[in-house]
């Protein structure tokens, strides 16, 4: 057996143990904890969305399945679910919330109706009245709103 005991974020981080057995078949997480904290809720995200599939419609009949990892983008169009990929749109009936929850967290909310996944950031210019436009990976495009502002530059670390 083997066992790591780090402290991977100084003296407030979290404590990491692995053990690891032959007789363990799936990894499986357990969190020793006083309350439940945003770091933890990133933590819990990060071990359980796993690429959880979302349903989409391709055009008025063609249910596809995604995962989130397939997903660049998610906006309210015209009071319709739009969601990117690399290179198409499907439209989903859920709600922003809802893939919000399901997605994880490597999508963040910039605005009332946007999600974009951060893994697909391309780059970030000024944009006006204080606010940045971000470009994705595969060309789209679109403002973090100043509501939205303070916690997308807590990620940047700004």
């Amino acid at each position: 057996m083997y066992n790591d005991n780090r402290n991977t974020k100084g003296d407030s981080g979290v404590k990491v143990n692995v053990e690891l057995s032959p007789e363990y078949r799936e990894p499986y997480a357990v969190i020793y904890t006083d309350k439940l904290t945003d770091e933890i809720r990133r933590i819990m995200d990060a071990f359980s969305a796993g690429d959880a599939p979302i349903t989409a419609l391709q055009n008025e009949e063609d249910l596809v399945v995604l995962k989130a990892s397939d997903i660049y983008m998610v906006r309210v169009e015209g009071g319709d679910m739009i969601i990117y990929g690399e290179s198409n749109q499907y439209r989903s009936r859920k709600r922003l919330y809802e893939l919000a929850e399901q997605l994880g967290s490597q999508f963040m909310q910039i605005s009332k109706s946007t999600l974009v996944n951060l893994s697909y950031l391309d780059s970030i210019e000024p944009g006006f009245g204080g606010t940045m436009l971000l470009k994705l990976k595969n060309g789209c495009s679109d403002y973090v709103s100043r509501k939205y502002l303070p916690e997308f530059k807590r990620y940047l670390g700004l």
